[in-house]
């Protein structure tokens, strides 16, 4: 089928300079005449004189008395113009003008479009990226050139990169799609576009088209930047070229220019330069499976998922602050991409060399003829359940094999929406035994949370229990179903599930009866599972680990706190659940609610050690808290089982002495200890509890946490005037800065988030390092106290304020129970706000009374613009306890300047 332009779209018109425009120097419009070519130009057929407007910093830049190294070649689809790469072109002479290497930008109105000429013939694919080629000829582009593009735009730019590679020194996109599946519709407002008697109207006589695109900017456009889009557009005669592309997409392999999009797709796979691929996640035309297809014809190219941002990628996301770090790390000299780094030491003993290091399930394989309890699940329903060794191994063995009859391959990942148990440890010991990657979101995300989570990883498979089926099925997550229980047909048509663990297990038992070996194990360096951050500081973040790093952060564990074979461990933390298998370690799963650590109550700690003969005991913080308000619950009974603990963890955040000491009068055996971590590497430094108990005696600002674990380095980036971590990495006491560890356990990488990575490990001279985002210093003892996260610090007209301090000494005044500190208006003169719980509370938030407030600014220690009341104070999902401060940051700002004083 091929698509027609409605007649308007045969309009004619000269190419034209922009109106003045926000953003838009005039110096750099350009119009440029491409003389009548001829010849073969990949299909092209109008070979008419054509006249371009165009973008091009040339002339500043000879301006500036700098050579360029290169050219970035900016290519905008539909129905946008050369406008959207204002930034682009402002950054790249301020980058030149500073010092850095000098990229010229040439941003380009494709014909049809922008400013360029209205030529009044239908240009196809293929007429496209001759189309360019012309210009490009014109300009005499040499190389290296570098491309970048959005939307079909990034298609042409493709096209153009596939042709030039003698000139080609990279390729950069954003939303971009080089093919279209046969058994996948094209994007529901495509379709509405196309159909019947639609696309004349949305796209050429009207401007809805136009309009729908600048409105699902994220955020919304303003006025001024939004009739900066809309000025070459101004009329149905100027809006052919909107029509003209919508007809072009390639809806089916009979479309004039799926010929063309087919060959773009295959030479994208032969690239061999570098490429970098920026997406938004929120676009309703360019949707995930484009990039999933984008990543595998490119597996080297590194990716960036800005979440929260859509189609309009350049105006939603910092994409010109991407591709000059990008720019400047794989291309430092213009045309030469850079070498991986090499001649990197550790700065920590890496231990074992990775192949020695036994893998995460070698404990079940030991453990497999033993019938004492590995698991036990206290609130299974009809009462406890235990699950031995012998069973667990078998089960794992069976899932595995079962998966791997089904075509669940290494590499593939899956995703586990089940909660903490023996189902949940079966499938995940399974999948990392045959090398799938095992995709891990808290359920204390949410459904907006975990729905971004499960997206953006982009499982082949989902196994899951009953909500998480439902919540897949309803809001469109991708990845083949297999429920963990048994469900009616009709049920199972509506989930679109395919399988049920059982049957995977019975298969598997078949396949293993006959004889059939499992797979070979994966590699160490092979990875084996993505592990969702809290999202308390942010977006989800998926971080990756190596079967290595896995198997390092079990053996970390296992070394700093004594933990193996015999040992009974109560885990009321997920990520400790799931890895007491692994310890050998018999693991309980308390009665409680994994998303509300604080439905724990010390009668399940009880029971649960008791039926385990448990040791250890790994709480969240939340959840030690309310277990030391329930104490008054136990019986004597319960008492007593509690005494046989010797050890008991808490952490995920700050746990003070007090709640630690009333911990240790219902465990009184036990050692307390408060570890720091992050998702990115769970086990960092520890401090027992006479460690907290000194620590309140030292007069160090901010949260003692110990010091660094076995294996682990920690450093400090100091921070610069305007809180940022900017200075050199150093481990001397008393510089408060950015905390940044290195250990063998930490993390490969963050998942498709290329910018966020190389944040992370910017400076830092260790293969295995991480800024971890918190701030804070070291003391003369070797000591970590952490002051607060980064992004926290407070930038006053005097001086940078941590935050953890001034809360501290708050939550010290009569009166008040916990307190936030937040900062209100610009960095550099920001306001200093303090919002406290009182005790007892209030009932509704607003200004503390006098006596109150005196007392707080008296105790702060630094100036206050103002003290809030609030019942409860916002705090992160996961943990139920860190205070949420960028969020009192926008609710203080928003009642100071008048806003309504509702809760925060």
């Amino acid at each position: 089928m091929r698509s027609r332009l409605p007649r308007v779209a045969a309009s004619t018109a000269p190419a034209t300079q922009p109106p003045s425009l926000p953003g838009l120097d005039p110096a750099w419009s350009r119009l440029v005449t491409v003389p009548e070519w001829s010849g073969d130009r990949s299909g092209g057929t109008d070979r008419a004189a054509r006249t371009w407007h165009l973008l091009d910093t040339a002339g500043a830049l000879a301006a500036l008395g700098v050579e360029p190294v290169g050219t970035i070649l900016c290519v905008h689809g539909n129905p946008t113009w050369s406008y959207l790469w204002r930034s682009v072109l402002r950054t790249s002479l301020e980058v030149a003008q500073a010092g850095g290497p000098a990229w010229r930008v040439v941003a380009v109105d494709q014909l049809d479009m922008g400013f360029s000429e209205r030529t009044g013939v239908e240009r196809g694919l293929a007429q496209r990226v001759a189309d360019l080629g012309a210009l490009t000829d014109e300009l005499g582009l040499t190389g290296p050139v570098v491309t970048l593009g959005q939307d079909w735009g990034g298609v042409v730019s493709l096209g153009w990169a596939v042709d030039h590679p003698d000139v080609l020194a990279a390729a950069m996109t954003c939303n971009t799609a080089v093919h279209q599946p046969d058994d996948a519709p094209i994007p529901a407002p495509l379709r509405l576009a196309l159909g019947p008697g639609m696309l004349g109207r949305a796209t050429v006589v009207t401007p809805a088209f136009l309009e729908t695109t600048l409105a699902i900017a994220h955020p919304k456009l303003d006025r001024a930047t939004a009739d900066g889009y809309r000025a070459p557009y101004r009329g149905a005669a100027r809006r052919g070229g909107i029509g003209g592309f919508v007809a072009d997409i390639p809806v089916d392999a009979q479309h004039r220019s799926a010929p063309e999009l087919d060959r773009i797709a295959a030479g994208v796979a032969a690239l061999d330069v570098p490429v970098l691929l920026l997406w938004g996640p929120r676009d309703p035309v360019f949707l995930e499976r484009y990039l999933d297809d984008l990543t595998e014809r490119v597996p080297h190219a590194d990716v960036h998922r800005f979440e929260g941002a859509g189609h309009l990628l350049p105006e939603d996301a910092d994409v010109t602050g991407a591709v000059f770090d990008w720019l400047g790390d794989r291309l430092p000299d213009g045309g030469r991409p850079a070498q991986a780094p090499t001649g990197l030491q550790s700065a920590v003993d890496p231990g074992p060399p990775a192949q020695a290091t036994p893998p995460l399930w070698a404990r079940l394989d030991e453990l497999r003829e033993r019938d004492e309890p590995a698991l036990v699940e206290m609130a299974a329903a009809g009462g406890p359940r235990t699950i031995t060794w012998r069973l667990l191994a078998r089960r794992v063995d069976e899932i595995a094999a079962g998966l791997d009859d089904l075509g669940v391959r290494s590499g593939d990942r899956v995703s586990l929406l089940v909660t903490p148990g023996a189902d949940l440890t079966a499938v995940l010991y399974a999948c990392v035994r045959i090398g799938a990657v095992v995709v891990v979101a808290d359920a204390g995300l949410g459904l907006g949370g975990l729905t971004r989570a499960v997206r953006g990883a982009r499982p082949d498979w989902i196994i899951g229990a009953l909500p998480g089926l439902g919540a897949a099925r309803a809001l469109g997550w991708p990845g083949r179903r297999i429920a963990t229980v048994s469900l009616p047909a009709p049920a199972r048509k509506a989930l679109r599930v395919e399988h049920t663990l059982v049957d995977v297990a019975r298969r598997g038992a078949r396949r293993l009866a006959h004889g059939t070996a499992l797979p070979a194990a994966p590699s160490s360096d092979a990875p084996a599972a993505v592990l969702f951050t809290s999202g308390s500081t942010g977006p989800a973040k998926g971080v990756v680990y190596t079967h290595g790093q896995l198997s390092a952060v079990r053996d970390a564990l296992a070394t700093q706190y004594d933990v193996g074979v015999g040992t009974g461990l109560v885990a009321g933390f997920a990520p400790f659940a799931l890895l007491g298998p692994a310890l050998g370690a018999r693991s309980v799963a308390p009665d409680m609610d994994v998303t509300a650590p604080r439905t724990l109550t010390a009668k399940a700690v009880a029971a649960s050690v008791a039926a385990a003969d448990a040791t250890v005991v790994f709480l969240s913080p939340a959840a030690l808290a309310n277990v030391v308000a329930t104490a008054s619950e136990l019986t004597d009974a319960d008492r007593q089982a509690l005494r046989g603990v010797r050890l008991f963890l808490s952490a995920g955040a700050p746990v003070s002495a007090a709640l630690l000491t009333a911990a240790t009068e219902l465990m009184p055996s036990a050692s307390a200890h408060t570890p720091y971590g992050m998702t990115e590497g769970l086990l960092m430094t520890d401090v027992d509890l006479d460690g907290v108990r000194a620590a309140g005696r030292s007069d160090d600002e901010g949260i003692c946490v110990g010091v660094p674990a076995a294996n682990v380095r920690v450093r400090i980036a100091p921070l610069d005037g305007s809180g940022r971590s900017t200075g050199a990495l150093t481990d001397e006491p008393g510089v408060t800065g950015e905390i940044v560890v290195a250990a063998p356990h930490v993390r490969d990488h963050y998942d498709r988030l290329w910018r966020t990575d190389r944040v992370s490990r910017l400076g830092v001279d260790d293969p295995r390092g991480h800024r971890t985002g918190d701030v804070g210093h070291l003391d003369a003892a070797g000591r970590i106290w952490v002051e607060g996260r980064l992004q926290h610090v407070l930038t006053t007209p005097d001086r940078v304020v941590t935050p953890v301090g001034p809360e501290q000494r708050i939550e010290g005044v009569d009166g008040v129970g916990r307190a936030g500190v937040a900062g209100i208006g610009p960095v550099g003169t920001q306001q200093v706000v303090a919002v406290v719980e009182t005790d007892p509370a209030v009932r509704r938030p607003g200004l503390a009374s006098p006596q109150l407030a005196a007392a707080v600014r008296a105790a702060a220690g630094v100036r206050l613009a103002a003290v809030l009341v609030v019942p409860v104070l916002p705090t992160d999902i996961r943990h139920n306890s860190k205070v949420d401060r960028t969020r009192l940051s926008r609710w203080a700002g928003s009642v100071l300047s008048g806003g309504r004083m509702v809760r925060p």
